[in-house]
């Protein structure tokens, strides 16, 4: 594997693992639920409501499946800086900027598409912490980005 390809597998997993976890914590603090809640509902993009019941086993997948999307969020940010290098230059406004793109992605695209299928009444105060959550996942992926070569 070459140094480049080194670089790039590990801003993928630093960014993408840290910012998944970091965005389970932030889910935990917006809605005042514990962290194995969080987890049901994540898990609820696959498996509806019943996920609600599912026990340390359904916590497990909710784990599993954030830190894949984490992962799959990162790969796609370290794809694009390897294009465009001005997202590795200027990291903290393209960071930002891709924040943006994930709440977006998530809000309107995948949750629409999962088992929940909608999400919870709109409320301005939620709206703002959930894209503050996602601007903070987007800065954290780009950090990790900024120094693949």
């Amino acid at each position: 594997m070459s140094r480049k390809s080194r670089g790039a597998l590990t801003a993928i997993l630093l960014g993408g693992i840290i910012a998944a976890t970091i965005d389970i914590g932030a889910a935990s603090l917006i809605s005042g639920k514990d962290v194995i809640y969080i987890l049901h509902i994540v898990a609820g993009g696959l498996l509806g409501r019943r996920s609600l019941a599912g026990g340390m086993p359904t916590a497990l997948l909710g784990l599993l499946l954030q830190e894949l999307m984490g992962l799959i969020i990162a790969a796609i940010y370290v794809a694009a800086a390897g294009l465009l290098p001005v997202l590795k230059r200027r990291w903290l406004a393209c960071g930002l900027l891709y924040g943006v793109v994930i709440f977006l992605v998530m809000n309107y695209v995948v949750v629409p598409l999962s088992a929940w299928q909608r999400w919870p009444p709109f409320s301005p105060a939620k709206f703002l912490e959930n894209l503050a959550a996602m601007l903070l996942f987007g800065v954290i992926v780009a950090f990790f980005a900024r120094r693949v070569r």
